[in-house]
């Protein structure tokens, strides 16, 4: 036996692996351990330095990802680490966007935990561990390979979201978090089953090469519609589609603010490209089936995330249902995208990916404003909270009110860029009602932003406390929204990169 054992092990050929393009991973891996266990065998640092690493980990890994980008030129996408991992521009600029955000949130982090006396490297190693399962989520050339990447961003984010000791709320949030996303995990996971049942492969190219027809599949076939249903049952959890997003508005006003950014960027980053990129490359020859079921997921999240994003009272509470709106406009993005053999449906992956980039961002500066507002304990984020912040910080105030702006799709804002390369790739494929669904959503939202931008410039203070703004802090905001305006106002910056996104 053992004999056996030595022959199959010394005949066996791993991989050839290409280290330099799975770099950004191996720069994240290695700031994630090093936090982890430099810090816990060496006294407490001083005060800014985890994040430090942690910034320095994030910017290391995002330039990395910029040379391959110039180094692929025009190149065409490959595989790596024997076909697990893709290797296009998709990608990379999912691995880009995804290393931007967690610098941004490690900065509003220091803050953070300096002033609520929890300072320590194991957030910031569980938020680069997060960065490297989205990296991996949106690579991921294999179910399998996607299904561990999701379950290691899925496992950070649980721990983030409880991570707050002295807050019964941030464990009640974690605490249903885990519970639903191990259900939609199940669903995921149950997905991938009945697709290989199908295809007998879970390769993402091989899997398309099967259904395209080297391997006859009956259109009835039912193994394969509930492998696609139970599949986007798992994605909408994660990127808090109608009507599975019961869980955001509870896990966003529960999770320590930053947390809340964290899972609002690079969650929402790394769930939405391994969507696309798994139905876009997968599935192609399926789209008759999914895409009636994502048009209509797309209507119901656009109306119902802006509608009840209006009722709220909560800002966290807001901007969670918020983000169930922007959603459905990145779904808009992936429903032009399956118009495949029309001249523009090149623009849905483009516009949904720009729009990922441009929402990370503006969702991070939003949330750092609200966590300086919340202060010590993190809990007035109501908001009556926001009342008068124009007269305490105007600086602060205005920095809110152009990211609020922004996500309203104001002109010169790099919201509007975003609206608008959603909607006009739904109107150049003729996906009227998206189009006219997502107009009207914004509209609709637009006063979701107003309601807390009166409370800042036209109420009274509620009370004499200071708002105090750190450098980190204010560094994250400043980069935030100057990001939005340089966007707003030159937007060739962003979509003529945005439009090498293909497959």
């Amino acid at each position: 036996m053992m004999n056996r054992l030595i022959a199959a092990t010394s005949t066996f050929e791993g991989p050839a692996i290409q280290w330099f393009k799975i770099s950004p991973i191996l720069a994240l891996l290695g700031g994630a351990l090093f936090l982890i266990l430099v810090g816990s065998l060496t006294p407490q640092w001083k005060r800014g330095w985890y994040a430090t690493a942690s910034v320095i980990t994030a910017i290391t890994a995002a330039v990395l990802t910029g040379v391959l980008w110039n180094q692929m030129g025009d190149d065409k996408s490959s595989t790596l680490v024997g076909g697990a991992l893709a290797f296009d521009h998709f990608a990379l600029f999912a691995t880009f966007t995804i290393c931007v955000a967690v610098a941004l949130v490690s900065l509003v982090t220091n803050d953070y935990l300096t002033r609520e006396g929890e300072d320590g490297p194991e957030i910031y190693g569980l938020m680069l561990t997060a960065a490297i399962g989205g990296v991996v989520m949106v690579s991921a050339n294999d179910l399998l390979v996607l299904f561990l990447g999701l379950e290691t961003l899925s496992l950070s984010f649980y721990l983030l979201t409880a991570s707050s000791r002295s807050r019964t709320q941030s464990g009640e949030a974690g605490l249903k978090y885990f519970i639903l996303g191990g259900f939609a995990s199940a669903f995921f996971l149950y997905g991938v089953a009945l697709l290989f049942g199908a295809s007998g492969t879970t390769n993402l190219q091989s899997m398309a090469k099967v259904f395209a027809g080297e391997v006859a599949v009956p259109s009835n076939n039912g193994l394969l519609l509930a492998g696609i249903a139970l599949l986007l049952v798992g994605f909408a959890f994660k990127v808090s589609l109608v009507p599975f997003h019961v869980w955001t508005p509870d896990v966003y006003q529960g999770a320590p603010t930053p947390i809340t950014a964290l899972m609002g960027s690079v969650g929402k980053v790394a769930a939405f490209a391994a969507l696309i990129r798994v139905f876009m490359i997968a599935l192609p020859s399926r789209i008759d089936d999914w895409r009636p079921a994502i048009l209509v997921l797309a209507l119901l999240t656009l109306v119902v995330g802006s509608v009840l994003a209006v009722i709220q009272t909560d800002v966290k509470r807001m901007l969670a249902y918020s983000s169930i709106s922007h959603a459905g406009f990145i779904l808009v993005g992936l429903e032009a995208a399956s118009h495949i053999g029309h001249a523009d449906a090149y623009l849905g992956n483009s516009s949904a990916m720009g729009y990922l980039f441009i929402y990370s961002v503006l969702v991070i500066g939003t949330f750092a404003v609200v966590s300086v507002v919340a202060g010590q304990g993190d809990n007035a984020t109501t908001l009556d909270a926001f009342k008068g912040l124009g007269k305490k910080r105007p600086v602060l105030a205005l920095g809110m009110t152009v990211l609020l702006l922004a996500q309203a799709g104001v002109p010169l804002t790099s919201g509007f860029v975003a609206k608008f390369g959603i909607i006009r790739a739904a109107v150049s494929v003729e996906s009227y009602a998206l189009a006219v669904a997502a107009m009207l959503a914004a509209v609709i939202a637009a006063f979701l932003y107003l309601r807390i931008m009166v409370s800042m410039w036209l109420s009274d203070p509620a009370d004499d406390a200071p708002v105090v703004v750190s450098k980190s802090i204010g560094l994250a905001i400043t980069l935030a929204v100057a990001t939005t305006l340089v966007i707003g106002i030159l937007p060739n910056l962003l979509l003529e990169i945005s439009q090498a996104i293909s497959f």
